[in-house]
């Protein structure tokens, strides 16, 4: 009898929690509900999260749990009655407390779309809404700042709330990038390619009259609002390329950064075996390929890129590189002259064959300190001296080229040396009076 009785007892304290629990949830909806609650509801908000956490044991009851307990700054917000300053955003809204309201908001839009009952399912969606384009500024204001790491954070905190949204994912992936943080970027570009995201998209641009810039807009129908309104004209498209072959390359070059070179070369072998003709894939192997100074492959990728596409500069100029790097000089000049015949503006080529050539130039003032004064050292001091002169009239172009489109410091030091060697008085002077 005595053990009956515990197990009727047992059974009654349950259902009082089971009540208790059920009441709890209840206060924190309806504090939850209002537009503007008090200071006195949100300190109520809190002490029923407080009392809720032991009694949540049921799969919805936890789920629901979980949603108002990452829900305590929005109403903490709320209790201001007017929209929050950056600074309170950030505040609240750091990247794990994002992702935490990511992993809540996923689990309830689950359970309500595997029971039926739809009880926050569109306040979360309206939520997402609102919230992303904030946190999308938040992350630009902190990639602006030089805060990769903290913007990547920011970005795939985005993502995990709208994994629709993949665009994010990308750019979280760049951010991690360019901080270093390798171990995210390759998990971000990996999860890029098993997606298989492509980022292939058009941009709308179109002028605005009052400022005389372009700009861009989400869509084609919303551009043509702002034409019909006056306020913007010279509409044009823009298609961006896949970003497919980028991802892998990126993938492929983190691997041979972080010492895993087999794994990078396996990589971009089955990339390369599930797409044989895409240029960015041939491009990512012979970057993988410089990276790990294998000169004869990657002048080989870059060649098999080059017959697809022999008027990419940027390989061109690449095939430079490299032939300089391998002590190819030859070589190298006839790549720069290739991309400066397909455009002349291309600033890298002009620095890098005025570079080239003024290498030969320590060479010649070195033989020239060592002469002597006898007739034959006189001699073959005006022949250096001419062929010096030769040389520095074969670069100038390049550099004045290069002054033309970039006016930098350094550059015009060359310059005002060349003009200096080469007896050009007036210009050295002119070059000199510039601010």
């Amino acid at each position: 009898m005595r053990l009956k009785h515990i197990l009727l007892a047992s059974a009654v304290l349950v259902s009082v929690a089971s009540f208790a629990q059920k009441d709890e949830l209840k206060k924190l909806k309806k504090i939850y509900d209002k537009d503007v609650p008090t200071a006195a509801d949100l300190a109520d908000y809190k002490a029923n999260l407080e009392k809720l956490a032991p009694l949540a044991t049921e799969e919805g009851d936890k789920i629901y749990y979980n949603f108002y307990r990452v829900n305590a700054p929005n109403v903490e917000l709320a209790t201001a009655g007017t929209p929050p300053t950056p600074a309170q955003f950030a505040k609240f809204f750091t990247p794990n407390a994002i992702k935490d309201l990511a992993s809540a908001y996923n689990a309830v839009l689950e359970y309500e779309k595997k029971t039926g009952k739809k009880v926050f399912t569109d306040d979360i969606n309206q939520d997402v809404a609102t919230f992303k384009p904030l946190l999308v500024n938040t992350a630009i204001s902190l990639g602006e700042a030089k805060k990769n790491k903290e913007a990547s954070d920011i970005l795939y905190a985005i993502y995990l709330l709208d994994k629709k949204d993949q665009e994010k994912l990308y750019y979280a992936a760049s951010y991690a990038l360019n901080a270093q943080d390798y171990t995210n970027a390759l998990a971000y570009y990996n999860e890029l390619k098993d997606l298989n995201y492509t980022g292939d998209s058009t941009v709308y641009f179109a002028k605005n009259k009052a400022t005389g810039k372009e700009e861009t807009f989400p869509t084609k129908q919303e551009r043509e609002l702002f034409i019909k309104a006056g306020t913007h004209e010279k509409p044009r498209d823009e298609k961006m390329p896949s970003k497919k072959g980028e991802i892998m390359k990126f993938i492929t070059l983190i691997l041979v950064e972080t010492g895993k070179v087999d794994e990078a070369k396996a990589s971009i072998a089955e990339a390369r075996k599930a797409n044989p003709d895409d240029v960015q894939l041939i491009l990512a192997e012979a970057d993988m390929y410089l990276k790990v100074k294998d000169f004869d492959n990657y002048t080989k990728a870059v060649n098999e890129a080059l017959a697809k596409k022999p008027n990419d500069v940027d390989l061109l100029f690449n095939l430079g590189v490299v032939s300089t790097s391998a002590n190819k000089l030859e070589d190298a000049e006839k790549y720069y002259k290739q991309a400066l015949a397909i455009n002349p503006n291309y600033l890298g080529a002009n620095l890098n064959l005025a570079e080239l050539k003024l290498r030969v130039d320590e060479k010649y003032v070195s033989e020239m300190n060592k002469l002597g004064t006898s007739e034959k050292d006189n001699k073959r001091y005006d022949f250096l001296k001419a062929e010096r002169a030769k040389n520095f009239t074969a670069v100038l172009p390049y550099l004045e080229k290069a002054y033309e489109i970039q006016p930098d410091e350094d550059v015009k030091k060359l310059l005002i040396n060349v003009y200096n060697v080469l007896e050009m008085t007036d210009k050295k002077n002119a070059l000199k009076a510039k601010q």
